[in-house]
């Protein structure tokens, strides 16, 4: 009898706990939650290689320098309302499915960059012009302010646990290659056009290449399936309330998750430990991203008076490294940790920062490439591992409304607005290395996170069972968590049998 409740006590693994994944679903849904990260950051690329002529565009009364600090704090705006998204479509989509709310993100992400290109010019219209591209941006805010939570989510819980930081490094390159897409497209339109004919139509083209990228996201989101992990939630709140019309005693914590209440207070009171983690890694991520991929174009030529072909070239050429090393990162992070790779990364970020940018200023193309080649690593070894370090954090119940909530927070108020400040403390202090030490700092507080942060390589994520990839893996799985019960439940009954015989042995200073 004893024996029995022993071996209970440390429940076995059985095969409805383990999940063995669909592999062509997992495909697809790796496919259909990357393009749209690429729909998203071919908007971010458009508009940090269009940053000066978006200046001229719509703020053209100011001086050059404002103009950029003008078209950033635009660009930061949409920032300010994600927390706002994150906070409508996170808990949504822990309540009605990952899958329906990132359709909607992709509908408001397509059409509000397709608008953009219709927007009238200063010219035309005065200051209507800059208000219209305001609200464009702050609707792409509202929208991407569930869209990378949702996405990383929804990879997460279809990949494989000794697989998930490779399939989630695809997210991420999926946004590097949107980057580079954008910001190729503008290079071109530049040869091609020249400054004046892309100021005066030239501009427009790449927003209205969005509609039509927008509309293939759709499609293949809609062909989605609810994730596993989610639909065993799903299952087991339904329980829970049929439990309680029944009139059967339930907790009220469990209540309280099934239908949705009470997340916002749980997040913050029971996870707030994980979320500060979150919010220090996206520093880390988010400022070195939007520092390379945003602010380095302008600073290149604005600051540095690069030529402006010249520069593009040289950070798409940083954004074609990222994409060709991002998945090696992804699977590097599957064999050794994603903690180690997160340290490495903050410690290179802090000593390399003031190098990488003294060889960027020394203008040429040698020096700034290779400069601009150590961001690209340094940034690589975040970008790598987000994926799939940051949904391991949370618990299914809460994990997409909670990591919604912790990552927008921390790109609203760090990582978005750091072509702002840094761009703003250039022109207020003259110098040229202030992007050097806030990289630095971003390194300090990401080596700090991460030494916070639990290893889940190769784990279940949280409140979720096993995931496998074949039946044949699950089965040993199966029946070596049986035999480790077993033993467990066998030690414990010798122990509590014979106690005297399994002491520690008495120290003899005693």
């Amino acid at each position: 009898m004893l024996r029995t409740l022993l071996r209970r006590r440390k429940k076995a693994l059985s095969s409805e706990d383990v999940t063995v994944a669909d592999q062509p679903q997992v495909r697809r849904a790796v496919t259909a939650a990357a393009l749209g990260n690429t729909m998203e950051w071919f908007d971010f690329g458009v508009y940090a290689y269009l940053a000066g002529t978006m200046g001229k565009i719509f703020f053209p009364t100011s001086s050059p320098g404002a103009q950029v600090v003008s078209t950033f704090a635009t660009f930061a705006a949409a920032f300010l309302v994600r927390p706002l998204g994150g906070l409508v479509f996170g808990p949504l989509g822990d309540r009605i499915g990952r899958q329906k709310v990132l359709a909607a993100t992709m509908i408001m992400m397509a059409a509000s960059t397709f608008a953009v290109g219709f927007l009238p010019s200063y010219a035309s219209v005065g200051f209507l012009a800059p208000l219209l591209l305001l609200v464009c941006r702050l609707v792409q805010g509202f929208s991407t302010g569930g869209e990378y939570a949702g996405a990383t989510t929804y990879i997460a819980e279809y990949a494989p646990d000794k697989r998930r930081g490779f399939l989630g490094s695809w997210l991420d390159f999926g946004t590097f290659v949107g980057y580079a897409l954008g910001s190729g497209l503008v290079t071109v339109l530049t040869l091609t056009l020249g400054p004046q004919g892309l100021e005066d139509w030239g501009w427009r083209i790449p927003f209205f290449i969005a509609g039509p990228l927008g509309l293939i996201g759709l499609y293949m989101r809609l062909k989605l399936e609810e994730t596993p992990a989610f639909k065993k939630e799903a299952a087991y709140a339904a329980s829970e309330a049929g439990a309680a019309e029944d009139g059967a005693a339930a907790d009220p914590h469990d209540e309280a998750a099934a239908t949705g209440r009470g997340h916002l207070k749980e997040i913050f009171t029971r996870h707030w430990h994980a979320v500060l983690i979150c919010m220090g890694l996206v520093l880390l991520y988010n400022v070195t991203n939007y520092m390379v991929t945003s602010y380095l174009p302008t600073c290149m030529t604005v600051t540095l008076g690069e030529d402006d072909t010249t520069a593009q070239l040289l950070v798409l050429g940083t954004m074609l490294l990222v994409v060709l090393t991002i998945t090696t990162v992804g699977h590097t992070s599957d064999r050794w940790g994603r903690r180690p790779v997160f340290l490495a990364g903050s410690v290179a970020l802090v000593a390399l920062a003031i190098p990488a940018f003294l060889l960027i200023r020394e203008g040429g193309i040698l020096l700034p490439a290779v400069g601009c080649a150590v961001l690209g690593l340094l940034l690589v070894c975040f970008a790598g591992t987000a994926a799939s370090t940051l949904p391991a954090l949370f618990p299914t119940r809460l994990r997409y409304g909670a990591l919604s909530i912790a990552f927008n927070i921390s790109v609203s108020l760090f990582g978005g607005t750091t072509p702002l400040f840094t761009s703003a403390l250039v022109e207020a202090t003259g110098n040229d290395m202030v992007p050097a030490y806030y990289l630095m700092v971003a390194g300090v507080i990401g080596f700090v996170s991460t030494l916070f942060l639990h290893e889940t390589a190769g784990k279940p994520l949280r409140g979720s069972g096993p995931m496998v990839e074949t039946a044949d893996e699950a089965d040993r799985l199966v029946a070596r968590s049986r035999t480790a019960a077993g033993r467990q439940a066998r030690d414990l009954w010798i122990r509590l049998r014979h106690p005297w015989e399994h002491r520690p042995p008495r120290d003899h200073r005693d």
